[in-house]
């Protein structure tokens, strides 16, 4: 005892800062540690969390789910309309990203964008007559996730809509996406203007068109291999498609000059995707959603498999719980607004273009984009932080991504929602920002991260089945 008196005194304190400040006020070197219990300290989700943290049977589960997940072969098959393609969409049904919401508590953007495909699709006349019909319960709303799709923002797919065709050439599931519309005032975030509708036209007129007959020509198009090309050029999947739309662009540009399209349509059809950054972002998604939803369905399994937001509530989806929704409050996000615009005009988080970083990719793979830090905010210190932060949430690493600044170390990926719990460490998103009324547009873009409350119902819900 003698000698341990009189030794200095060196001390961890873990938790409560007021110890710490006692033994800084006597003199002694004191390392302080942040911590807190586990999911708030709910003694449900403890319970949870000890019972399955070190269980054989959820690491053997998660090995199956994350091994179907790094098989999957998503490829770029066609084009096709959402009527004929989509499972179950029937000519009144509008699909909206994230979890289950009815008209009524839609976000502002997700209302306007549901008016403007009820004009699109000529079931009223005018924006009154659209509420009217939502009102009245005429329109059938399901989640994107529930018919194999996924769409960025409102994430709106109606009957007449053209959609990319993904298919996973290992297990044969298939994801569809509507084709980008670029930025500004657009339908994912509720605009509805003639102006955005006479786009939406043209789209499905002559771009669809245009961009299938090159894809017939050329052939199918392996994703995974052109993704991970694009993060060596600087992307990251969500906020900054820079390089895999130039890439895509590449692969059909030869297939559409030599088809029979007309070379005025040809012509237009190309300079729209050259004047659209994003465009690869919606092909992207469905790639993350074909490669994740392989993994879905395997008992026991704590691998998340879905996040995804609607404006009011963030969900997760969760392999070894099915097609259970886990939600809570969605964020509103903090980042850069553009000119003329302040948090106070955010909308709350939405899209399911939180897709791409629960396949590994967007804030999981910012290491890979340093320059997506001018878009979104923070630092390129940051940018790799969070990257290697991701990797303690994860169930391992994904090496058809790879990140040049981190040795060609493959991306974080699988996220374990008893790594989530047990650590305190939330997935961290990219995403734009909407502004909370209908028709207005992006009005910035930033980081968020996932609420840590999905992630304890999901936990607690796996222990039940278990």
């Amino acid at each position: 005892m003698s000698s341990l008196i009189d030794r200095e005194l060196a001390v961890v304190n873990v938790g409560l800062d007021a110890f710490a400040d006692a033994v800084a006020a006597a003199g002694a070197p004191v390392v302080r540690v942040q911590w807190s219990p586990p999911a708030d300290g709910d003694p449900e989700a403890v319970a949870a969390l000890a019972r399955l943290v070190a269980d054989p049977a959820v690491e053997a589960a998660n090995r199956t789910a994350f091994a179907a997940y790094l098989e999957a072969e998503p490829v770029l098959e066609g084009i096709a309309l959402a009527r004929e393609a989509i499972p179950g969409m029937t000519e009144r049904t509008i699909l909206h990203s994230g979890p289950p919401v009815a008209w009524k508590d839609m976000a502002g953007p997700m209302q306007g964008a549901v008016i403007g495909a009820a004009l699109l699709e000529g079931w009223a006349a005018d924006e009154a007559g659209a509420r009217a019909l939502a009102g009245r319960g005429e329109i059938r709303f399901a989640p994107c996730h529930h018919h194999d799709a996924v769409g960025p923002m409102a994430g709106i797919v109606c009957p007449s809509m053209p959609v990319w065709v993904v298919r996973n050439a290992r297990h044969g599931n298939r994801a569809y996406s509507t084709l980008n519309e670029g930025l500004g005032k657009v339908l994912r975030y509720g605009a509805n203007s003639p102006e955005v509708l006479d786009r939406l036209r043209w789209m499905a007129d002559k771009l669809a068109p245009a961009l299938a007959a090159g894809l017939a020509r050329t052939g199918p198009i392996e994703l995974k291999p052109l993704i991970g090309r694009a993060l060596h050029m600087g992307d990251e999947m969500h906020n900054r498609n820079v390089a895999a739309t130039g890439l895509l662009l590449k692969r059909l540009v030869a297939g559409v000059l030599r088809s029979a399209i007309p070379a005025h349509e040809a012509a237009a059809a190309l300079e729209f995707v050259v004047g659209n950054d994003f465009f690869f972002l919606n092909p992207g998604m469905a790639a993350c959603k074909c490669m994740l939803d392989a993994a879905r369905g395997v008992p026991g399994s704590s691998m998340v498999t879905t996040m995804a937001r609607n404006g009011v509530e963030f969900g997760i989806r969760v392999s070894g719980t099915g097609d259970a929704w886990f939600t809570a409050p969605a964020p509103v996000v903090d980042g850069l607004f553009f000119s003329g615009f302040t948090r106070a005009d955010a909308a709350r988080d939405i899209g399911d273009s939180a897709i791409t970083e629960t396949a590994g990719l967007g804030g999981f793979a910012m290491a890979a984009a340093p320059a997506i830090v001018q878009f979104v905010g923070g630092t390129p210190e940051l940018a790799l932080a969070n990257t290697l932060e991701m990797r303690h949430v994860t169930v391992g690493r994904n090496p058809a991504f790879t990140i040049p600044q981190l040795g060609f170390a493959g991306t974080p990926a699988g996220i374990d929602v008893r790594k989530v719990v047990d650590t305190g460490i939330r997935p961290v998103i990219n995403t734009g920002i909407a502004h909370r009324a209908p028709g207005v547009g992006q009005v910035g873009a930033g980081l968020t991260r996932a609420p840590a409350a999905c992630f304890a119902k999901a936990l607690v819900a796996l222990a039940r089945a278990a």
